[in-house]
Parts: C-alpha cells; sequence; structure tokens
C-alpha cells in the first residue's frame, strides 16, 4: 500500500492543514479509516489522533483510492471544528467518553422502584346503562336493476 499525497494546504484560519491523498493497493483491499490514518500521520509526522480522515473514494476494478483528509495542530481543535458523526467514523473521544460513563454509572445510588399502584375499577353503577345488543350481518347481495317492460324496448 503506497499514499501519495496529491495537494496539501494549510489553513491558518482553522489551524489545520488539508490533504488529499490517493492509495494504491495492488492484490489488497481497501484500506479502512485506521490504517490509512497511522500511514498519513507516520508519513507527514504527526499524532495519528490529530489526523482525521473525512473522505474515502474507491472505483470498481481500480485498486486506487482517494481520499481528503485533515491535519490538527491538536486534538482540542479538531474535536470543536468537526462535525460529530466525522469525529464518531474516525474512532476521536468516544472510547474515552465511555469508560467514563460506566465508571460514572455505578458511583450513582440506584433508584428505588415502588411498587405499581392498583387501578381504581368503576362501580357497576357508573359503568355503561346500555347493554350491548349483537348486530346482525347480513350478506350482501347485488342489487338487480329492474328491466324496462318488453313494450318499451319495442322502437
Amino acid at each position: 500500500m503506497e499514499i501519495e499525497i496529491e495537494s496539501k494546504r494549510n489553513n491558518p484560519l482553522l489551524n489545520r492543514t488539508e490533504i488529499h491523498f490517493t492509495i494504491k493497493h495492488v492484490n489488497e483491499k481497501t484500506p479502512n479509516r485506521e490504517i490509512i490514518r497511522s500511514e498519513l500521520a507516520e508519513k507527514l509526522n504527526v499524532k495519528k489522533e490529530n489526523v482525521i480522515v473525512n473522505t474515502i473514494n474507491g472505483s470498481f476494478g481500480v485498486q486506487e483510492t482517494t481520499g481528503y483528509a485533515k491535519i490538527y495542530s491538536s486534538l482540542s481543535k479538531s474535536k470543536s471544528l468537526e462535525r460529530k458523526h466525522i469525529l464518531k467514523r474516525n474512532n476521536i473521544g468516544t472510547k474515552k467518553e465511555k469508560k467514563e460513563e460506566k465508571e460514572e454509572a455505578p458511583a450513582e445510588q440506584p433508584k428505588e422502584e415502588k411498587p405499581a399502584e392498583p387501578v381504581e375499577e368503576l362501580p357497576k353503577s357508573e359503568e355503561k346503562s346500555e347493554p350491548e345488543t349483537p348486530v346482525e350481518e347480513t350478506p350482501s347481495e347485488p342489487e338487480k336493476t329492474e328491466e324496462a317492460p318488453a313494450e318499451e324496448k319495442k322502437e
């Protein structure tokens, strides 16, 4: 697997570097985001946590994949600027948050469950006073159309 950087642009306003890249993977499957992030981090001498792969585009029949990645100056900048679903795709910030939630959950005291209160039944005098009568269903018969008398048919 070879990564070629097609273009590299510095974006000082957002404190990041934007990269368009091409990966040639002969006789291999399309690499996943984790592999691409680690290869880009190694090639550009940055931390893997600062690399965010935005898109990966593979083509049918061609063993090349193109993509777009962003390299931030720090992890906190990437979390504040990137959309949540992109962070989730790159597994940034999700593992630590889940571990913290699990640790906090046992610390909380479990809430006591109250037994269900019985539902009050209405007295028989307040129930429906009309007796229900069964409705008889009659099979539907096709309506007969009256034919005109024979005399009217003659012209």
